[in-house]
Formats: C-alpha cells, sequence, structure tokens
C-alpha cells in the first residue's frame, strides 16, 4: 500500500449553517461553514467534503456563490456535492473553486451523468456517493439523503460508477452515520474490494481505533468523518499520528 491514507472531514450543510445527525436524522446544527474551513486550514487535513444535504431535495443547485466563498479560504482540495444534476452545474463549481464533485441521487437518477462529468472534465473529478444501509439480505442503496431506497446494492452501484468513469467512491454507512460507534468494516471490504479505484470509507467513526479497524479491514484508502470532529477533542493530525503508529502511511 504505497498511496497515503487521507483524512477528510465532512461538512453538512442545510439551511444556512452546518449540521450533524444520526443515520441521516436528527440534525443539530454544528457552526458556520466558514468557521469550519478556516479551522479545517490550520489543522492540516488533506482535504474537504462539503455536501448540501438539502438541495437534491428542494431540486435546486448547490449555492455556487457560498463555494466561492468557501474556496477562496479553502487551502486542500474541496469536494462539493448536493443538486448537481447538469455537466455545467459541474463546470460552475469547478470554475468557483471546487476540486471534485459528489454525485449521490444522480447515480441512480441520471447514470450517465457519471459518464459524461468524466469525459468532459476527468474521472478525478467524480466522486460517486453511495449511501447504503443493512438489510435482511445484505445492503441496500438510499437516495435523497438516505430517505429512498433504490433497490439496488452498494457493490453494483460502485462498479457501475467505476466502469462509467468515476475517480472514486464515498460509501457511507446510513445507520452507522454519526453514533461514533466505528465504520461498517464489512461494507466498506466489500466495496473496496469490488473496485480498483480509492474508497473513502464514511459512517461512524468515534475514535482513532475505529480508523485503524476499517483500514486494517478493507482496502479504504481515505476515511470521512465529521462527529468525532464536531463532538470530540480529536483532532485530524492527531488520526494521522494514531494511524503513522499503527503502519499506516499518511501525509504529516
Amino acid at each position: 500500500m504505497s498511496h497515503k491514507i487521507r483524512i477528510i472531514p465532512t461538512l453538512l450543510y442545510r439551511d444556512t449553517q452546518l449540521v450533524k445527525g444520526k443515520g441521516f436524522d436528527s440534525w443539530r446544527p454544528v457552526g458556520s461553514p466558514m468557521q469550519a474551513v478556516k479551522v479545517y486550514n490550520m489543522r492540516e487535513v488533506d482535504e474537504l467534503i462539503f455536501l448540501d444535504i438539502r438541495a437534491t431535495a428542494e431540486k435546486r443547485s448547490t449555492d455556487f456563490q457560498l463555494i466561492d466563498d468557501l474556496a477562496d479560504e479553502c487551502f486542500m482540495p474541496l469536494t462539493v456535492g448536493g443538486g448537481i444534476r447538469t455537466v455545467e452545474d459541474v463546470r460552475t463549481l469547478l470554475q468557483v473553486g471546487a476540486d471534485k464533485i459528489a454525485l449521490n441521487s444522480a447515480l441512480y437518477e441520471i447514470p450517465d451523468l457519471v459518464n459524461q462529468i468524466a469525459s468532459a472534465f476527468g474521472s478525478q473529478c467524480v466522486v460517486a456517493s453511495i449511501d447504503a444501509r443493512k438489510t435482511s439480505s445484505g445492503y441496500e442503496c438510499f437516495s435523497h439523503s438516505g430517505k429512498t431506497a433504490t433497490g439496488k446494492d452498494p457493490v453494483s452501484v460502485a462498479k457501475d460508477a467505476e466502469a462509467r468513469g468515476a475517480g472514486e467512491i464515498l460509501i457511507t454507512s446510513i445507520e452507522r452515520d454519526g453514533t461514533m460507534e466505528g465504520y461498517d468494516v464489512e461494507l466498506t471490504r466489500l466495496v473496496s474490494e469490488a473496485v480498483n479505484i480509492p474508497v473513502i470509507a464514511a459512517g461512524g467513526a468515534g475514535n482513532y481505533q475505529h480508523m485503524v479497524d476499517v483500514l486494517s479491514g478493507s482496502k479504504a484508502s481515505a476515511l470521512a468523518a465529521a462527529s468525532i470532529y464536531h463532538f470530540t477533542q480529536q483532532t485530524p493530525l492527531e488520526a494521522k499520528q494514531y494511524l503513522r503508529e499503527h503502519g499506516f502511511p499518511v501525509r504529516l
């Protein structure tokens, strides 16, 4: 494993502020996006993921002006998701300073958008964001911020996204989200073993050992997290130091 493990805080945006919930529900405010970006600049994180969790439901694109303002202050690669429906949306986001875009609901409704974005701007620009819930028969993907069952399983969605040109997969466990009880290692393993592109694990990080557990039990190459940074004293830099002590290559 020669690549460095990336530590990626996730910012969830809803109605002018950042929020964090549990299981994609019971949202509570956790501050302003600009304040968070400034803090993470100082914390030496590898990347940031910014998701407008209401954009798709409200049938609008994400706030381009806000992304413009945040990108001016953001000194690390910025992935933006929420309400992206067209190549034009992506072009605008890249112009105002986003480095990558995350597609979630569009993976099911307009899968060809992955092909279009990859051919227009390159695979490195497209992150396929997959939210999955454990069911009696395995795992099922949900769209629209975990509200809409798709009938599809995460492995097939990830493989399809890769085949269409996605450069990365963000796999989130819906029921682990916000619990701080650990990543869903099995879900991450299934997806990361099925594709040849980098996989970002998300949902459930509560301590640094959880990060070691999911990296040891899967082929994930990056770790997204939110609650651990919002609600505890733990930091991305300490996370990297812990990973390095446990034999994982990181950027320090």
